[in-house]
């Protein structure tokens, strides 16, 4: 029986070549490759960090793909907030940042209902996919229309798989998600409703500041994946 988990760390870079570049500096390894979603006009590089607390966990390395079309309505956001024009700025500034997580769930519609019931609107499950070289990768993922991520990021977005995960294809990478700790001034409510939605065990600290924190090992040490401040 499947049961709610850690899926992905989203890190959002400016471009994919700088997205690279980063984790090839931080991590010591380079992604995978990834592909390109049609329904938002964004691409994405892969990188396996499954691990005995999270054995099906991967980092996704996206950005939008500059002049690719989105089959999303004109007036509609990417997804993790890609179109903020303050997050972008912060990216440009910084480089490329940890600013999401994604729990796959077994049932998303019961999951984005719990939330609902608790006032947390993630947005809709919305169907979408990415081609393979053999086949089509598909998903559902709550997405809301305006784009938002929900408590600065620290509330994952929910994705529901088809028959294929990502990591069904990713080779093992050296780098693996030891821990994943969450961050905020609302904690009682973020610890709430990661339970409501099976994800309880995440820890969660009450700080003023919103923030991811990502511990990882890898073939150099450990170290650790912060969220910025949430852009102001």
């Amino acid at each position: 029986m499947k049961t709610a988990c850690v899926d992905h760390l989203v890190v959002m870079a400016s471009d994919l070549a700088s997205g690279v570049r980063w984790c090839e500096q931080r991590l010591g390894v380079a992604p995978a490759a990834g592909g390109e979603h049609p329904l938002m006009g964004t691409h994405n590089r892969l990188l396996n960090i499954s691990s005995a607390e999270h054995p099906r966990a991967y980092l996704e390395i996206i950005a939008i793909h500059a002049g690719a079309p989105k089959a999303i309505p004109e007036n509609s956001k990417r997804w993790f907030d890609l179109d903020d024009a303050r997050l972008q700025r912060q990216i440009a500034e910084h480089g490329p940042q940890l600013i999401a997580w994604v729990a796959s769930v077994p049932d998303i519609a019961a999951a984005s209902t719990a939330l609902l019931r608790m006032g947390l609107d993630c947005g809709a499950a919305t169907s979408a996919s990415r081609p393979l070289e053999a086949g089509v990768l598909t998903w559902k993922i709550t997405v809301r229309s305006d784009g938002k991520r929900q408590m600065q990021g620290c509330l994952p977005t929910l994705i529901e798989w088809g028959d294929v995960h990502p990591c069904d294809r990713l080779p093992a990478s050296g780098v693996q998600l030891a821990a994943l700790e969450l961050e905020h001034p609302r904690a009682d409510v973020l610890q709430e409703a990661c339970a409501a939605i099976g994800m309880g065990a995440i820890p969660v600290r009450s700080e003023a500041t919103p923030r991811l924190k990502a511990r990882l090992t890898t073939l150099h040490g450990a170290l650790e994946l912060n969220s910025l401040p949430h852009a102001a």
